[in-house]
């Protein structure tokens, strides 16, 4: 039995450092005039990784398990809201202003 749950634990280990990998490799060939509006409209894989840590959490037997449980659904949740703001941020650059509006209105 303790083969099966080693074996298990290098498996997940496994898949987590090709998952950073990747992330890494992916994120720093984006341009870096492009990475705002790219990493603001993926709000829903953060979205995931929420439910991933509340699975997590709610399944955790162990008080280690809920401790890191707790973390990923604070951090995720964090990095939710970080997304937004940067959003809001992003998309308030292309609304005009309203010292532009109200000259326009006076010119006419």
């Amino acid at each position: 039995m303790d083969s099966v749950t080693s074996m298990t634990f290098i498996i997940a280990l496994y898949i987590f450092m090709l998952a950073a990998f990747t992330g890494y490799v992916v994120i720093s060939r984006v341009p870096s005039i492009l990475h705002t509006p790219l990493m603001s409209g993926s709000n829903f894989i953060h979205g995931i990784v929420v439910v991933g840590a509340l699975d997590a959490l709610f399944n955790a037997t162990t008080l280690t398990g809920q401790i890191i449980g707790f973390v990923g659904v604070f951090l995720g949740a964090g990095n939710v809201m970080g997304g937004y703001v940067v959003t809001d941020r992003m998309l308030a650059m292309f609304r005009p202003s309203q010292k532009q509006t109200s000259e326009k209105k006076g010119q006419q």
